[in-house]
């Protein structure tokens, strides 16, 4: 039987449709599966594992947590390079943005005779306004630049401490850059005088919070001598020097060389500093003193450019002509020669004009001698008792114009100014002759008093020192040095070591004696920074002896604080069994390293400090073109 037509035509219809929607399932399939399988290797290749591919008909869906939007992004175009970017859905997310971690607080502060600057990031709950204030009342001006920024975070650890300390090093230092950061402390600084350099470094060490770590460097440079001076002598005593500079190490060398020439055997100094007149003054100087070494005797002063030739009582005029004619021509030309024959002794009948003055080691000062009226008389007294001191000064002068020479009144007050520099002593002022005897508590005063003298006297003007360089007696409350309060520690315990109870951090009934004698020694010592180290052997796990060791340093730490031992500068740190100093493999090398050590917290050194310190170095740059200018000068006349 056959279909009618319009049976056969509309089966024909769903057989087609249904093979047309079979091959349109079969090719977006394929086109979902090719599509999410070249994504998913495009993002893999660039490291995008945690993203997820869905292909949804010609739609590729990606999902996932990107760490941040450069990382999204980023996978949003690996995928559009292999299919239309059209078809590419994004459903990906952003982690949450982490707190950001807070920034480095650090203070710089810079002191020097133009006032206090300080620049840097401080906390926001740092007082800005009393570290200004603290700063301002350090510069007599009030003068301070105040360049900090803040930021809205906790202070650190270690913060506080280093401000504060950072602030009080500051009060010590008035040409300083101090660098404040949390925990640690920089300070580049200027003394004046190397004495003054070791003072500073002993009590900024002395002064720091155990906690806190401590870099020094601090510099004395040369001095600038005003007037250069030199003064050498040949008499009865041998050779020697009054007075000594040089500009360098290779100048001082020619200098001393020519006066061991001319018989130097003993000790001398020879100060390097700034202000050299001539950068020929080594060569002037050992000219001069061979001169006097031909001479036979005499003295040389020189005062920058001015020299004195004196010679000898007694010596030859002829040999004198000779050698002073000599030395004229061989000195550069910068340099001006006063020659000095002393005339012949005579016997007058009676004494020349005279001055003197003595004082005593109790600072007792008595003034004899003449004078040529009462205003040089009250002029006199009044000087000598604004120099000693009004109850320490006794004056029993006369007045007695006849005789004596002119300028007297200025070599009586200059005497007096160089008495004045000693602790002890005895002024002696004729018209031919200044003589000054006693001692000193610093070794350069000799020089000083001798640069003093060439500059007031004036040139072709004699004088004569012996000044005898004595030790200052120390202090009865001086502390003393913290090395040395280290090594008598290290003596106790080379006798008798800290022992604890077995297994804790109880100290042994036999070590009482000793830990009482170190908080005897550490008493005298007073504040020096002090680490108390715990050590143990290797028996046993190394977290548990790293905790012994702390307890047993905190104990003695406690021990100590019993004994009315200022501890406020120390600190207790276990290290455990890292820092062996003997074999832990036999029974005498654990014991040797079961013990506590004190050692000092010192300095560290700063190896390449910062150069931009312009503001501090201006004065001895400023010296050191004054040198340059000098030489240059000195140059130019040649």
């Amino acid at each position: 039987m056959r279909l009618p037509y319009f049976f056969a035509v509309a089966l024909i219809f769903l057989v087609s449709a249904g093979l047309c929607l079979l091959a349109a399932s079969f090719a977006v399939t394929k086109v979902e599966e090719t599509s999410e399988f070249a994504v998913r290797r495009a993002l893999d290749l660039k490291g995008h594992d945690w993203a997820e591919v869905h292909s949804d008909g010609l739609r590729v869906v990606l999902t996932g947590t990107a760490t941040d939007e450069a990382t999204r992004f980023n996978a949003l175009t690996a995928a559009g390079t292999e299919v239309d970017t059209s078809r590419v859905i994004d459903e990906m997310e952003v982690a949450p943005t982490t707190e950001l971690a807070a920034p480095r607080f650090s203070a710089e502060i810079l002191r020097n005779d133009s006032g206090i600057s300080v620049i840097g990031l401080i906390p926001a709950s740092e007082d800005r306004d009393e570290l200004i204030d603290r700063l301002s009342v350090l510069d007599s001006g009030g003068h301070v630049s105040d360049l900090l920024e803040t930021a809205d975070y906790p202070k650190p650890k270690g913060w506080d401490d280093a401000v504060s300390y950072a602030l009080e090093s500051l009060t010590r230092l008035p040409r300083a850059k101090i660098s404040a950061s949390p925990g640690l402390v920089k300070i580049t600084a200027i003394a004046d005088s190397q004495q003054e350099k070791e003072q500073l470094e002993q009590d900024l060490t002395r002064a720091a919070p155990p906690s806190l770590r401590i870099g020094l460097s601090i510099s004395a440079p040369r001095p600038v001598i005003t007037p250069y001076t030199l003064r050498f002598l040949i008499d009865e005593n041998g050779s020697y020097f009054d007075a000594c500079s040089a500009q360098d190490e290779k100048a001082r060398a020619a200098i001393v060389a020519a006066a061991q020439e001319a018989g130097l055997t003993g000790p001398y100094s020879c100060t390097i500093g700034l202000g050299v007149p001539s950068s020929r003054w080594s060569e002037a100087a050992a000219l001069s003193i061979r001169a006097v070494a031909e001479l036979g005797g005499g003295s040389v002063t020189m005062s920058d450019a001015d020299i004195t030739l004196a010679a000898a009582q007694g010596t030859d005029a002829g040999t004198f002509d000779r050698v002073v004619g000599e030395l004229e021509s061989a000195l550069p030309p910068v340099f001006a020669l006063h020659a000095i024959l002393p005339p012949p002794e005579t016997d007058t009948g009676s004494g020349p004009p005279e001055f003197t003055a003595t004082r005593s080691p109790e600072g007792l000062v008595q003034i004899r001698g003449r004078l040529g009226d009462d205003t040089q008389r009250g002029m006199v007294d009044s000087y000598a008792r604004a120099a000693f001191g009004s109850e320490q000064v006794y004056t029993a002068t006369r007045i007695a114009p006849d005789g004596l020479p002119t300028g007297w009144p200025v070599r009586v007050l200059t005497g007096l100014e160089a008495l004045a520099q000693l602790h002890n002593g005895a002024l002696r002022v004729t018209p031919d002759d200044l003589v000054l005897n006693g001692v000193s508590h610093d070794p350069d005063t000799k020089a000083q008093i001798a640069g003093l003298l060439s500059e007031k006297l004036g040139d072709a003007q004699e004088f004569t020192l012996s000044i005898t360089y004595q030790e200052p007696p120390e202090p009865e409350d001086k502390l003393p040095d913290p090395e040395v309060c280290e090594e008598r520690i290290a003596e106790v315990q080379a006798g008798t070591k800290i022992a604890f109870e077995p297994g804790s951090a109880t100290v042994a009934t036999t070590s009482r004696d000793t830990v009482n004698q170190i908080a005897d020694i550490l008493r005298e010592c007073g504040p020096i920074r002090l680490e108390i180290q715990g050590h143990t052997d290797s028996q046993g796990r190394e977290e548990m002896n790293q905790q012994l060791s702390q307890a047993r340093a905190q104990s003695i730490l406690n021990e100590l604080r019993g004994r009315r031992v200022p501890t406020a500068s120390y600190t207790a740190v276990g290290y455990g069994e890292t820092q062996p100093i003997a074999d832990n493999d036999t029974e005498e090398g654990r014991e040797e390293n079961r013990r506590i050590d004190f050692r000092l917290i010192r300095p560290e050194l700063i190896e390449n400090p910062e150069t931009g310190l312009d503001a501090i170095e201006a004065e001895t740059i400023k010296a050191e073109q004054t040198e340059t200018t000098a030489s240059d000068a000195d140059v130019g006349d040649q």
